[in-house]
């Protein structure tokens, strides 16, 4: 499956376009402007670091490791020294239900991160393992599988159901496309009530109160919303 890093907002459009029930979390990157996808890789954290250990031994090249620490704000669970062994198993990004700390050093390495914020103490204590702990993750109240499609970039993550990723990303990329395309006109001096003809529109409301924006987009090519 080839997953091209993808602004998460393209990504999700396509979902919704699709109907594709993907899912979305609201992280903070510790290093901004980095665009990343990649196969879920999933681990339940429980307060050791051997369970991340463990779950690089099954790391494809190019996953995303996504932590299930239940969203706990009083622990950073992942620092510099699992972004290091991270970075030994191909592990291509990391986004975490929880909380990071040793932000300057994660920073130097450059293995991207995403999580709720930081916090400078580490786990105090370790707690019993889930017995699926390396079987799926539940990241912010849905489940995450491995393989599943993850998207990251500033504004967050997008998952994707494995079975779908293929054609949501292939959307995704025309979507992307377009937009690109668009800015790139408007940035050049086409604002984008020209292109989408909204004068047009306009008119068209005055015969038809009826007539929807989209129905008008999709007329000229030009549909940005579905």
């Amino acid at each position: 499956m080839d997953l091209s890093a993808l602004p998460t907002a393209a990504v999700a459009d396509a979902c919704v376009r699709l109907g594709v029930k993907g899912h979305a979390a609201s992280l903070k990157p510790v290093i901004a402007g980095r665009t990343v996808a990649g196969p879920a890789l999933p681990v339940r954290h429980a307060g050791s670091v051997d369970a991340f250990f463990e779950a690089f031994q099954s790391a494809r090249p190019g996953s995303v490791l996504v932590v299930d620490n239940q969203g706990r704000l009083d622990e950073g669970c992942v620092g510099d020294l699992t972004a290091l062994e991270a970075m030994h198993h191909g592990i291509t990004a990391m986004a975490i239900d929880g909380c990071h700390r040793d932000t300057a050093a994660l920073q130097r390495l450059g293995l991207p991160v995403w999580s709720r914020m930081a916090f400078p103490f580490g786990p105090r204590e370790a707690r019993p393992r889930a017995k699926d702990a390396f079987s799926a993750a539940t990241f912010a109240g849905f489940e995450v599988w491995p393989g599943d499609a993850v998207c990251l970039d500033d504004d967050g993550a997008v998952f994707v159901p494995a079975a779908d990723a293929p054609r949501v990303w292939a959307l995704a990329n025309k979507i992307f496309d377009v937009e690109s395309e668009q800015a790139r006109l408007a940035q050049d001096g086409k604002p984008l009530c020209v292109q989408f003809d909204v004068a047009g529109y306009l008119h068209e409301r005055k015969a038809d109160p009826q007539s929807g924006f989209r129905a008008h987009l999709r007329r000229l090519g030009n549909a940005i919303e579905e």
